[in-house]
């Protein structure tokens, strides 16, 4: 099982870029999928990106041509390249890890991160 750490998150205005990094324990980080998802106050957690152990990405409409997930099997690390920013960003974001196949879907996934605060001021 793998543990999670999220960071990189912070006040920024709209416009601007953020990376948040996803800092896995455990040997077995690359046979994971990997997601980040986001909860605003308020609102259910949303899936914003997804990266499959094979490579494959998933993004929410919302995100998608904005953000752009990595990974880094050898530093056991994804990233969420988050640019063009909105107030509309604000949220809590969590990586997670999982074996499910519906990596757009938080079933998905069964280990997740403390969360890190994104907030875009207009």
């Amino acid at each position: 099982q793998v543990q999670l750490v999220e960071s990189g998150g912070g006040l920024v205005q709209a416009g601007d870029s953020l990376r948040l990094s996803c800092a896995a324990s455990g040997r077995t980080f690359s046979r994971y999928n990997m997601g980040w998802f986001r909860q605003a106050p308020g609102k259910e957690r949303e899936f914003v990106a997804a990266i499959a152990s094979l490579g494959w990405t998933s993004y929410a409409d919302s995100v998608r041509g904005r953000f752009i997930i990595s990974r880094d099997n050898a530093k056991n690390t994804v990233y969420l390249q988050m640019n063009s920013l909105k107030p509309e960003d604000t949220a809590v974001y969590y990586c997670a890890a999982g074996t499910g196949p519906l990596i757009a879907t938080v079933h998905a996934y069964d280990t997740w991160g403390q969360g890190t605060q994104v907030t875009v001021s207009s």
